[in-house]
């Protein structure tokens, strides 16, 4: 089996960044393939306790079974978005230790060819992370309008030749209803104008349909705000992004809590009413080049972490 299949992005990093305290609280909001959470469990006692969240029932499965192995570790079917109503219910709330967040499509749901996520594998247009529920790519893009397709591409693509793109997929449409992912990447092929060098004329445009189909900016910022809530003090979060947008919402996000209240510099205010509920720890950090030759994949990661005041 390929190992891009199961292959974890900057565990060491991603260890080191959580500081694990091996008998602390551990969430890995985002399972996939329960790499880091393995990870986290070599590091922590059987004292400790360590949660998985995923959307995906593929996910639940693979948590299953390394539960059986690791009493500490338990695996919860839904979105990291509903973090903070999972901790209240379990009395986690201000207890957690540490909390992971890798971010995006994983390795097995792209080369899963039936999840309909990849422009270079046939299959269902799908792309919903969890098939069970919400409407699909071919189920939303057969019904939508022309302005709002282009405007799918290009808030959540960035992609320059959203307009073109959107006109010939909503043409496409007109005379026969979308299905496949290889009928809705040929499209996008033939309406862009500037192919990259090693990059698919589809990136952008597959990219797009997959974060609105599954509301991916709109629940990682609730996400982000039910992890500041949920951690104990000196507890951490780290957070794996793969492209700007995501990227550009996490680091807002922690300069947001990271200031001090502009309104009350030079007022007569102890510091205890305006301090800054969480600390940025170091820089960003992405992979090395060593991890991006042996898993090309990482090669646009970043990861951000910061601590809890």
């Amino acid at each position: 089996m390929d190992k891009l299949l199961h292959q974890p992005i900057m565990v060491s990093e991603v260890l080191q960044a959580l500081k694990i305290d091996p008998d602390g609280i551990y969430i890995d909001a985002t399972f996939g393939r329960g790499g880091h959470t393995s990870a986290i469990l070599s590091a922590v006692k059987s004292t400790a306790r360590v949660y998985g969240l995923d959307k995906d029932p593929a996910a639940i499965a693979a948590g299953q079974l390394l539960s059986k192995n690791h009493p500490q570790f338990s695996i919860h079917h839904t979105s990291f978005a509903n973090i903070q109503d999972f901790c209240n219910h379990h009395a986690l709330l201000g207890k957690v230790s540490g909390i992971l967040l890798d971010l995006g499509v994983s390795s097995p749901q792209l080369d899963d060819a039936a999840r309909g996520f990849s422009f270079r594998h046939n299959g269902p247009l799908d792309m919903r992370m969890n098939p069970t529920q919400g409407m699909s790519a071919a189920i939303w893009i057969n019904q939508a309008p022309e302005a709002e397709i282009i405007e799918i591409l290009k808030v959540y693509g960035e992609e320059r030749y959203a307009k073109r793109i959107g006109k010939a997929i909503y043409a496409a449409i007109r005379i026969k209803p979308l299905t496949t992912t290889d009928e809705l990447s040929a499209i996008v092929s033939k309406a862009h104008p500037a192919w990259e060098k090693h990059k698919h004329p589809a990136t952008r445009s597959f990219q797009a349909i997959r974060i609105f189909i599954n509301q991916e900016l709109q629940e990682l910022q609730q996400g982000l705000e039910g992890c500041l809530e949920i951690l104990k003090p000196g507890g951490r979060m780290a957070i794996l992004s793969f492209h700007s947008l995501e990227d550009r919402i996490v680091k807002r996000f922690i300069q947001k809590h990271t200031q001090k209240d502009k309104h009350a510099v030079g007022l007569p205010i102890a510091n205890a009413h305006f301090t800054s509920r969480l600390s940025k720890i170091g820089k960003k950090i992405t992979p090395s080049l060593e991890e991006i030759r042996d898993n090309p994949r990482a090669r646009s990661a970043v990861m951000r972490v910061a601590q809890k005041e």
